[in-house]
């Protein structure tokens, strides 16, 4: 049970085949925060084949790749308003049937009752009205459907995020834009647990699970990994054999050489994140980096 008295959903509803594909697929990632929603979100739709999943606010593809590889029978669709994140989802979902638009997620493109799941993660922050949104996502969501959702935590952990912590200490606003964003980058709102299960159940649905996730990490990891690594990366400014070993969508790649210093680093940054697992460690924190949300239409 979390802290809510909600049942948490245990990681085994992924079958250890689907757990061992899972972990090759995030075998670059050094966000361990990233990868902890990833596996929750995967675990909270309850995936089955044939069924029509909604990723909702899609960026580059990652849970579609992810949902479609652990599930091929799966439909899927996208939908984000990011044309320069698209372009690269287009790239590499389209040739596999993901049916991928640019639109507003305030006014969604389907019709009622359209999906039996959806996925919408780090996305309700970003918009300008997330009672709207939530509206739209039970409209286009079938009875039974299930929404998997996480949202940035206003008492974010200063292990993930100490640049944004001491702004706001010293300045009373957290900064948000440029290169020193971090957690509060581009976004409307951070939520505490209250605010976004008012913000879903005043939606119509009802919430089955929600679980406070991540406080342990290697120090500064949000501005590392996004202001330092994706910077690198996106500017081709690392060498091919580094490069494949740190891309987000390239952990098949990744043969884990003992020669590559990054493969140190990702053990290093896999044995903070261990912390996260110890039950009596996680009592005592106040802090974490996102809320994890599990909800059904009834």
């Amino acid at each position: 049970m979390d802290s809510d008295g909600r049942d948490v959903v245990p990681d085994s509803a992924l079958t250890p085949e689907q757990n061992a594909r899972l972990d090759v697929l995030l075998r670059n990632e050094s966000d361990v925060a990233y990868r902890r929603r990833v596996r929750r979100m995967l675990t909270y739709l309850e995936l089955a084949p044939g069924q029509q999943v909604l990723d909702c606010g899609i960026g580059m593809g990652f849970y579609s790749k992810a949902m479609l590889d652990l599930l091929p029978g799966l439909r899927v669709w996208g939908i984000d308003l990011d044309e320069r994140v698209l372009r690269y989802a287009w790239g590499h979902l389209s040739e596999r049937g993901v049916c991928i638009v640019k639109g507003d997620i305030h006014n969604l493109p389907y019709a009622d009752a359209s999906f039996d799941r959806v996925v919408m993660s780090e996305v309700l922050e970003h918009l300008h009205d997330d009672a709207v949104a939530m509206r739209e996502l039970v409209r286009v969501m079938r009875p039974g459907a299930i929404l998997a959702l996480t949202v940035p935590h206003r008492q974010y952990s200063w292990w993930y995020d100490p640049i944004s912590r001491a702004a706001e200490a010293l300045t009373g606003e957290p900064i948000r834009q440029g290169p020193f964003a971090g957690i509060w980058a581009n976004h409307e709102r951070l939520y505490a647990v209250d605010e976004v299960l008012r913000v879903v159940q005043n939606s119509g649905l009802v919430v089955e699970c929600v679980e406070e996730l991540t406080h342990y990490c290697f120090p500064a990891t949000q501005t590392l990994v996004y202001t330092v690594g994706k910077g690198l990366i996106e500017r081709d400014l690392l060498p091919e054999s580094i490069a494949r070993s740190m891309h987000r969508f390239r952990g098949e790649d990744n043969r884990e050489s003992a020669l590559n210093p990054f493969s140190w680093v990702l053990r290093l940054f896999d044995a903070i994140d261990r912390l996260n697992e110890d039950p009596r460690r996680m009592a005592r924190v106040r802090t974490f980096v996102n809320i994890a949300i599990k909800a059904r239409r009834v």
